[in-house]
C-alpha cells in the first residue's frame, strides 16, 4: 500500500515533514528528487520535546557502497557496512522514510532505533 502522505516543506536546505506525532527534518542533496532519496540524515522532534537523529539509507545504496569499497579496499574490501546512527530501509524516498519513522513510533521501537540527542 503506497500512499504519499505527509507532504513537507522546504526550510533552507532542510525538508521538513510534520505528522501527528513528530516533525522530521531531512537534509537531502541540493536538487535531489525527494522520492529518490536513498541516503539522508534526519533529525526528529517528538511531541514530548525530545530530539533524535538517524542516517536513513536504502538497502540498494548499501549494496552500491559495498561494491565500491570492494574495489577501493575500504571496509575490508566492502565486506561490512557500518554507519553511526544508521537505519537501513527498503524503499527510497522521503515519504517512505517518513512512514518508517511513523511506524517505529506506533510500534514503540523508535527510541531503541534512533539516536537521542542531548538537550
Amino acid at each position: 500500500m503506497i500512499h504519499h502522505a505527509h507532504p513537507g516543506s522546504w526550510d533552507g536546505s532542510w525538508y521538513r515533514v510534520h505528522t501527528e506525532h513528530f516533525e522530521a527534518a531531512f537534509l537531502p542533496n541540493a536538487g535531489e528528487d525527494l522520492e529518490s532519496v536513498d541516503n539522508v540524515d534526519v533529525f526528529v522532534d517528538l511531541n514530548d520535546g525530545s530530539r533524535w537523529s538517524a542516517t536513513l539509507i536504502t538497502l540498494a545504496q548499501v549494496e552500491i557502497l559495498m561494491r565500491r569499497w570492494a574495489a577501493s579496499g575500504e571496509s575490508l574490501g566492502g565486506r561490512y557496512f557500518w554507519s553511526p546512527g544508521g537505519l537501513i530501509v527498503r524503499d527510497a524516498g522521503i515519504s517512505n522514510m517518513t512512514q518508517v519513522l511513523a511506524g517505529l513510533i506506533e510500534t514503540g521501537e523508535f527510541t531503541q532505533v534512533l539516536h537521542r540527542l542531548d538537550d
